[in-house]
């Protein structure tokens, strides 16, 4: 059985205002001790039942009783009642009259009994009480669905704003790389593989003005774990520190802006541990260019 269908079904709150049917009322019972979450679900029902008629329990007035009655008994004396018929003279014995009928000017008209009136007393305030439970129901399954609208669309206005943010970002990212591969200034200086890694290849983006250096990776080998390409410039023969490329760069799936060189003649990257070295490997040294 789906519990979560099973809490939603109503039957808890069926069960908490006493309409369920009696031979149902053991099959909840039972439920809610097998399960915690239908006993958390009901008592959570029962709670807010409780809250709700406290909230909106009403006092009446002193004489109020007394007044309902007075009402409905001058109602019924007021209904006007078919006078009898003209009795016809016959030997049979008259019919008895009731010890609660009063008799007024040929007009009989029963009085109501305090027993009568006490019925219907019972009957409204039974009413009332349902009404009531049904109300707070209502108002509770109302306040529920409330809840878990508002959760979505609070969630799907949180992935929206993802979503919408993710694709800002990749389009100033694209729209970077578009200028960087139309500005005349920059010139391609391209990397091939060593040795070491033959079918290794890569471009450099160099623009002496701006001293600006962008990597575009075409095809690197994969890195074991806690390892990281490290891009170098060689100024006479000097190697300094351009900055480490980022997983996506590596991977080939992005333009990377690196650090700014005031001066170079070549370009090279070699395999360093996470972070970057201060000074290059030259033993992992994977692709290299000339200005």
């Amino acid at each position: 059985m789906n519990i979560q269908e099973y809490i939603e079904s109503g039957i808890l709150e069926e069960y908490a205002l006493g309409v369920l049917d009696e031979a149902e009322r053991p099959t909840v019972e039972r439920m809610a001790a097998q399960h915690p979450e239908i006993r958390r679900e009901l008592d959570e029902i029962t709670r807010g039942l409780d809250f709700y008629a406290e909230a909106h329990a009403v006092t009446p007035p002193a004489g109020m009783r007394e007044r309902v009655l007075s009402g409905w008994q001058q109602a019924i004396q007021q209904t006007p009642v078919q006078p009898l018929a003209a009795p016809v003279m016959q030997a049979s014995a008259p019919e008895p009259v009731a010890a609660e009928e009063v008799h007024t000017g040929g007009v009989v008209r029963q009085m109501p009994t305090e027993e009568s009136n006490t019925g219907r007393t019972r009957w409204l305030i039974a009413a009332s009480v349902a009404l009531l439970m049904l109300s707070a129901l209502g108002n509770f399954l109302l306040y529920n669905r409330l809840k878990e609208t508002e959760a979505n669309l609070e969630v799907a206005q949180t992935e929206q704003s993802r979503f919408a943010a993710t694709q800002q970002a990749a389009l100033n990212e694209r729209d970077q790389q578009l200028r960087v591969l139309r500005n005349e200034a920059f010139r391609a200086v391209e990397l091939k593989g060593t040795p070491k890694a033959p079918d290794a290849l890569a471009r450099v983006y160099y623009n002496p003005q701006s001293k600006a250096v962008y990597v575009d990776v075409r095809n690197l080998p994969a890195l074991p774990e806690g390892k990281q390409y490290q891009l170098w410039a060689l100024d006479n023969g000097k190697p300094v520190d351009a900055g480490v490329l980022a997983v996506a760069t590596a991977a080939g799936d992005s333009i990377q802006q690196m650090k700014d060189i005031a001066s170079a003649q070549a370009f090279a990257m070699t395999v360093e541990p996470v972070g970057g070295s201060a000074s290059p490997t030259l033993t992992t040294m994977t692709v290299l260019g000339n200005i």
